[in-house]
């Protein structure tokens, strides 16, 4: 099956998995439900998840039912359990780059948030938009989602210059990324294009860099106020394990 899934990511386009997947999906679900994992996110139980990586795959990360991965069960535990994103009577204005799927649907069922989607390629999104030219005016949104996008960018301190400026004073954004926390320094090489050589070094065909703990002080040089969330510290031992959360990923939560 890891063989498998591993071909089928290397081969496909992102925009057709996606459509590809809204029909598998259901299938999957029901294939493997059980009792051992749980995704928070829709509550559903399975006995297995499915295994994701474009260059090595990881057992146990992908949920059958709403596609999550680890970062993604780890966001949401942390907007419903530290956050009011759920739950504020006032309206915010939000702004979701490359929705992901297990989001899109809910978030855009939210009535208290005036929820917009962007991106270049993806079918989910309402704004097709390039991150380092945004047509959005200075001020804009209370809340941006910018997940697992800036890897992708070459220019990427253009990309967070961008994200600043339109995030409203006192709002805050949520910009993971895939980070190796045992490097002091973030690490780029232009010259490795070849697709398989970007999955062995970068840990994906298209991503042209591998974040450090460095990621969070450029973040700051921009101007936001980043607080760097180790959020599994605050779940028990038992519900990382039960919802397949990467023990010690970092979320960078921040604010303008």
């Amino acid at each position: 099956m890891k063989k498998i899934f591993k071909f089928i990511l290397n081969t496909i386009p992102r925009p057709i998995l996606i459509r590809l997947s809204i029909v598998v999906r259901p299938i999957l679900a029901f294939l493997l439900k059980g009792n051992k994992f749980t995704d928070p996110i829709d509550g559903k139980s399975f006995r297995m998840f499915l295994p994701y990586g474009y260059g090595n795959q990881r057992n146990n990360v992908l949920s059958p039912s709403t596609l999550s991965l680890e970062r993604h069960r780890l966001l949401w535990l942390y907007l419903q359990n530290e956050t009011d994103f759920f739950t504020a009577t006032q309206k915010k204005k939000v702004l979701h780059f490359a929705p992901e799927q297990e989001f899109y649907k809910r978030f855009k069922k939210q009535s208290n948030i005036d929820y917009t989607t962007t991106d270049l390629f993806s079918p989910l999104a309402d704004v097709k938009a390039d991150i380092c030219n945004l047509p959005f005016e200075d001020n804009s949104y209370d809340i941006i989602f910018c997940n697992h996008v800036l890897e992708h960018i070459p220019d990427d301190t253009k990309a967070m210059q961008e994200l600043y400026r339109v995030l409203k004073p006192g709002g805050m954004g949520i910009f993971q990324i895939p980070q190796d926390l045992s490097r002091a320094t973030t690490f780029a090489d232009d010259t490795i294009t070849d697709p398989k050589e970007r999955a062995k070094i970068f840990g994906q065909y298209d991503h042209v860099r591998v974040y450090g703990l460095d990621y969070f002080d450029k973040l700051r040089s921009i101007g936001f106020t980043v607080s760097e969330v180790n959020y599994t510290e605050k779940i028990s031992p038992e519900s990382v394990e039960k919802y397949c959360l990467a023990q010690g990923e970092i979320i960078p939560v921040c604010h303008k």
